[in-house]
């Protein structure tokens, strides 16, 4: 795999936390001060020189990132940088100029940041008293900020080279918390995807007959290579982007496990490309974060509003998304699943039953990211053995040929879903959706189309 997103989100899968006492590790070589090894490693400083970010200041793209972090810890500094074997270097802060020396730079000797821990290590560092940290205490630019607590998280490359440092400091004694953490490293995963985007992009400027297959890499990594294995229930899923197919799509799914049950999120980022890109790694790291700690999907959506409107900072840009949570309360009959739909502007989800019966839910809400306080539309549905839940983009029902004013719409996709077959399972139903657009759009489709089944095991219908 070429340099991409999810090569990224392995890298980061096997991150540690030190806590504020120092590890087996540190007392064996005496603390950090005079051990710099990981900071010095030749393959990581070639990393750090290869992506560019040394040649210019702080960039906006990175102080969005820091300026969202800010907000959802609320913590007055966060910084990111990206430190080589000499410098730690300023990519990004909420307000950079109150971060650069008196020289007019962004930078400062690496062994006078605190960013050093990080990089030799590879770990996340949490210190809740930078004073009883002997790591951190007596760094210089410990005392310049004014830091009584210190957050950080690596922001690692495409091949999981560290790369810098996004951190978070406050003025007061913090009790880091487990959502703290969590947060910090969402944001370091989404630093490191723009890294990687920049170096995917800057790599099909160079090779441009090797556009396709990199947008198809980058994809794979905003939605799943493949459909997640579930206990109960199976999911079918196919995405198809519109044009000519180099570009990043902007329709993205995902599922999450949540208590008692799974959640899926389907949504559709306004734009393509490497924007469209950025945010739909946004979208969907904020709705993993959000439904690690929130049941209620209306209440996430709520989170992917707040995260989305600080995230677009003015900019003309929205997301449709719904969110659904599986779940088998003891209301429900055995076999089946209430399903608890949020929709936030998302075009509605259809119920195919095992009969063959469709039903179409409620849809409404507001689209994301537009507004502070957002609007959701909730709906509560029972599926029982065999039924399934059919959730799509917009790509879908306003598929039309060029030219052509008329669309598949609502009618259309029932009467795909009603020509299978009873039994039909999700990666037919699936599959019948994207044929039943293309065929309405002919050979050259303009918009990305987004189609995910769940159908509940029909095996799992009670006897009698």
């Amino acid at each position: 795999m070429g340099p991409g997103w999810a090569a990224v989100a392995t890298a980061h899968a096997p991150w540690t936390m030190m806590g504020a006492t120092a590890n087996g590790r540190d007392r064996e070589r005496g603390g950090v001060a005079g051990h710099r090894t990981g900071v010095e490693a030749p393959q990581r400083v070639t990393a750090v020189h290869a992506t560019r970010l040394l040649e210019s200041g702080p960039e906006e793209a990175f102080n969005r990132l820091t300026r969202l972090a800010s907000t959802m810890l609320g913590t007055p500094m966060v910084a990111l940088t990206v430190v080589d074997d000499v410098r730690s270097f300023l990519k990004g802060a909420p307000d950079p100029a109150l971060l650069t020396g008196p020289d007019g730079t962004f930078e400062v000797p690496v062994e006078e940041s605190a960013c050093q821990v990080v990089i030799d290590t590879g770990e996340i560092v949490c210190a809740p008293d930078v004073r009883q940290d002997p790591r951190l205490r007596d760094l210089p630019q410990i005392h310049v900020f004014g830091a009584v607590s210190w957050l950080g998280v690596p922001v690692l490359g495409p091949d999981g080279l560290v790369l810098g440092n996004l951190c978070a400091m406050d003025s007061v004694v913090r009790d880091w918390t487990e959502l703290h953490l969590e947060t910090l490293r969402t944001l370091a995963l989404a630093a490191s995807g723009e890294i990687a985007l920049r170096l995917a992009l800057r790599a099909a400027d160079r090779h441009a007959v090797e556009a396709a297959e990199l947008a198809a890499t980058l994809q794979e990594s905003l939605i799943p290579s493949r459909p997640p294995r579930l206990t109960g229930a199976v999911i079918g899923a196919r995405f198809q982007p519109g044009g000519s197919g180099v570009e990043v799509m902007g329709d993205f799914y995902d599922v999450v496990p949540v208590l008692g049950g799974f959640g899926v999120v389907i949504g559709d980022v306004c734009g393509k490309g490497a924007a469209a890109a950025r945010t739909t790694a946004m979208a969907r790291s904020a709705v993993r974060t959000a439904a690690h700690s929130e049941t209620d999907p209306a209440k996430v959506l709520a989170t992917l509003n707040e995260v989305l409107h600080v995230w677009f900072d003015g900019r003309i840009s929205f997301v449709t998304a719904l969110y659904a949570t599986f779940t088998r309360p003891a209301d429900v009959p055995a076999g089946s699943w209430r399903v608890t739909l949020a929709s936030g502007g998302h075009p509605p989800a259809f119920v195919r039953r095992a009969d063959g019966r469709v039903e179409q839910l409620a849809g409404g809400g507001r689209v994301l990211g537009i507004a502070a306080e957002s609007v959701v539309g909730c709906q509560s549905v029972v599926l029982g053995a065999g039924d399934s839940l059919v959730l799509h983009t917009d790509g879908i029902t306003e598929a039309h040929g060029i030219g052509a004013v008329e669309q598949l719409d609502d009618t259309g996709v029932t009467d795909a879903l009603t020509r299978c077959a009873p039994g039909a399972d999700a990666d037919t139903l699936a599959a019948a959706l994207v044929d039943a657009a293309n065929h309405q759009t002919g050979p050259t489709p303009t918009d990305d189309i987004g189609v995910v089944v769940v159908r509940i095991d029909p095996s799992a219908r009670p006897a009698g």
